[in-house]
């Protein structure tokens, strides 16, 4: 039976953990970056599809290209973080599940049926996406995931030529706590959840 976790891993996954918008100046290894990738995707997903595709957004020059798709507010939290995760998914996942999901053929669920794997990608891919902040928080950074971007426009400069489409951003890095603000209010138990 798998125990639970202590205090103090809770906390770096949930109670402690915020949603950073400074970033202290230090850099996040590409070798980070893949642990990070190779924690979360060992996480579930239905028939095992694995439909998330990230674009680490981390030289000048690619933040060059996604600086101009930003909402104003998000410009410099996003452009002062060591990289910048573009969560995406894609569309035609359904063509990988014969190594995926090898035991049945799960890809005729799919094919012609455009609206079922649209759903279905969304709905896993942003359970991925999900699991990638769980994993950068398991691996010691910090994240600032957020919408207030041009999907299109981000799509057409970092997916152009494939059906893969942006869901969020992720900021990742060590962010600044002198630059947190106050901590917003949670549902309680019984507000949004009951037991029957």
């Amino acid at each position: 039976m798998p125990s639970k976790l202590d205090s103090a891993a809770l906390d770096q996954l949930f109670f402690s953990a915020r949603t950073h918008n400074a970033w202290l100046k230090t850099d996040v290894s590409d070798s980070l970056l893949r642990e990070v990738v190779e924690l979360m995707r060992w996480a579930p997903t239905s028939a095992n599809c694995s439909p998330a595709r990230i674009v680490f957004v981390k030289s000048p020059a690619a933040k060059s290209r996604l600086k101009p798709l930003l909402m104003d507010g998000n410009v410099e939290k996003t452009m002062s973080a060591p990289v910048t995760a573009i969560i995406g998914h894609d569309l035609e996942f359904y063509n990988h599940l014969p190594k995926l999901f090898p035991h049945t053929d799960a890809k005729s669920w799919f094919t012609g049926n455009k609206a079922f794997a649209d759903t279905s990608a969304f709905r896993n891919g942003t359970l991925q996406g999900a699991y990638f902040i769980m994993a950068a928080r398991a691996l010691g950074l910090d994240c600032g995931p957020m919408s207030g971007f041009d999907n299109a426009g981000v799509d057409k400069e970092f997916f152009a030529g494939t059906e893969i489409k942006s869901n969020f951003i992720c900021s990742l890095g060590y962010g600044d706590p002198k630059a947190l603000f106050s901590r917003s209010p949670r549902f309680s138990f019984d507000e949004m959840s009951n037991i029957i």
